[in-house]
């Protein structure tokens, strides 16, 4: 049992080194990504107007602005990107032999990666999420006030960032089925922009599209933590979702296991 932790504690701390020696541009790249913000900003400053100011689906113009600053502190969490393809691309040129003679497990190790990467990422990235938000601050209102809420928004990003890594590399898996699954990411990328909340809140949905989506999974990587900040769900609704979130995630760490271990009891390696 030590053994093994130390073997994956080395192999998080080379990560994390080998990511901080070169993602200097961490700081540069979170500020651009805040830029296209700004477009919505305007646009939703219209659509208030139009409406004479009132609120919609429950938000005002300063929760709209506000959810749209969270969505971005979600998908930082639970994006994974590179991950799906780079395990189908290791699947198909025979890279992926390795995990089969060396004693260390695919999942654990692309894991740890990504979590080096996500800790790399907020210790460089941190102040210019500060500057934003602290310039943008009169645009939320409505923030927790309680331990309570923000223990549940600060669990529903770390589960956020499990289901985007398991939900993913189980995508990436299915490269032991198939050859090429880049037009398979493609569709998901899209469906995944719009249907977790990224581009607008799922309230807005009419029925019955919101009743459907809402029971997806994807809702959790974006939507539910900027809902929960902002006091959208409350109470046992909350611990409801809360709960369904972390089924989510035992789910598709349960799928991603299997698949993994169907896909290797399937795949064929030839050649040196």
């Amino acid at each position: 049992m030590y053994a093994r932790v130390l073997t994956w504690w080395t192999i998080l701390r080379i990560c994390l080194e080998e990511r901080l020696v070169y993602r200097g541009d961490f700081a540069l790249a979170t500020l651009m990504r805040f830029m296209p913000i700004v477009t919505q900003i305007f646009l939703w400053y219209a659509v208030f107007e139009a409406a004479g100011g009132s609120t919609i689906a429950g938000y005002s113009y300063r929760d709209m602005v506000a959810y749209y600053l969270l969505t971005m502190l979600g998908r930082a969490f639970s994006s994974m990107p590179g991950l799906a393809s780079g395990i189908a691309s290791q699947i198909r040129s025979g890279e992926i032999k390795k995990f089969l003679i060396q004693p260390v497990d695919l999942l654990g190790f692309l894991f740890l990666s990504r979590l080096a990467h996500k800790l790399a990422y907020y210790s460089v990235a941190i102040g210019p999420f500060a500057l934003v938000f602290f310039l943008c601050r009169d645009y939320f209102e409505n923030y927790p006030h309680d331990a309570a809420t923000w223990a549940a928004f600060l669990a529903s990003l770390v589960m956020a960032f499990l289901i985007g890594y398991f939900l993913e590399a189980t995508l990436g898996l299915i490269g032991f089925w198939f050859l090429e699954v880049s037009s398979l990411l493609f569709v998901y990328m899209l469906l995944s922009f719009f249907l977790s909340g990224h581009m607008f809140p799922l309230d807005m949905l009419p029925s019955p599209w919101k009743q459907i989506v809402v029971l997806l999974p994807l809702k959790y990587l974006a939507y539910f933590p900027s809902a929960v900040f902002l006091g959208k769900i409350q109470g046992a609704r909350l611990a409801y979702e809360l709960c369904l979130q972390a089924a989510w995630v035992l789910i598709f760490i349960a799928l991603s296991r299997v698949m993994l271990h169907r896909g290797y009891r399937r795949y064929s390696g030839f050649g040196g």
